[in-house]
């Protein structure tokens, strides 16, 4: 059973630890948490799938991996979507086996929007890697302007407090019931509002990225969550 401080303001940093744990999770399911040099394929075998992604010298120069990392995180996204892109579906059903006890389709389906930057529908392994760059090895500055483009669901710049609601209830839905204490019901109404009223600087109805990063930089638990995860591999 997972614990965390829900009862208490720190429930708002939730989102953005949950940004981080959920990649890792996907890590996980690859097979890319642990790993051996004896492991890596050659490069070659890159051509044998119907997406074939980018020169891994040029991701490399675009992300924050090596040439070395970047031929295993290949190798585990390729055995797990052989057609070298991931469709919302697929994804969802990833995060359900991590989440058995919850319902984690909403926040799959906001992750998964976060992850395809095209919006094609479709998340390739290009967008799997700068996307895990960004989480996993980016700077403070660029961990926290994905999580604001995770949290404006209609991409017009702001984010407003139904956004950031539907974010948390979907966090809820995924986590909430095997965690200890349980949230109350309107506990993520309850602390988005209280969140929302300190980032939204200038009481207009919307936060922007601006004010999410300022307020996020005075916060010490998400400061703190932003440099868990950097070595992860």
């Amino acid at each position: 059973m997972l614990t965390l401080e829900w009862e208490s303001e720190g429930l708002q940093t939730v989102g953005i630890v949950v940004i981080i744990f959920a990649s890792l999770k996907l890590l996980h399911l690859l097979g890319l948490i642990d790993f051996s040099e004896d492991t890596v394929e050659d490069e070659m075998e890159m051509a044998t799938v119907r997406h074939r992604p980018e020169a891994l010298e040029l991701l490399e120069a675009q992300s924050k991996f090596t040439k070395k990392e970047l031929q295993i995180l290949y190798r585990g996204f390729k055995n797990e979507c052989p057609s070298g892109v991931v469709n919302e579906e697929t994804f969802k059903d990833i995060y359900s086996q991590f989440f058995p006890q919850g319902d984690s389709t909403t926040y799959a389906h906001f992750l998964f929007n976060a992850f395809d930057t095209d919006h094609n529908g479709s998340v390739s392994f290009e967008d799997f890697v700068m996307g895990l760059s960004i989480l996993l090895r980016g700077t403070v500055q660029e961990k926290l302007n994905w999580a604001f483009n995770l949290y404006d669901i209609n991409k017009d710049g702001y984010i407003t407090k139904e956004e950031m609601l539907d974010i948390m209830k979907a966090i809820y839905d995924m986590m909430g019931k095997c965690t200890y204490p349980v949230l109350k019901e309107d506990a993520p109404r309850q602390h988005v509002e209280t969140f929302f009223q300190k980032m939204d600087k200038n009481k207009d109805g919307v936060v922007t990225i601006d004010e999410f990063i300022e307020s996020c930089q005075k916060d010490e638990n998400i400061m703190r969550s932003m440099q868990l995860f950097e070595n992860v591999i």
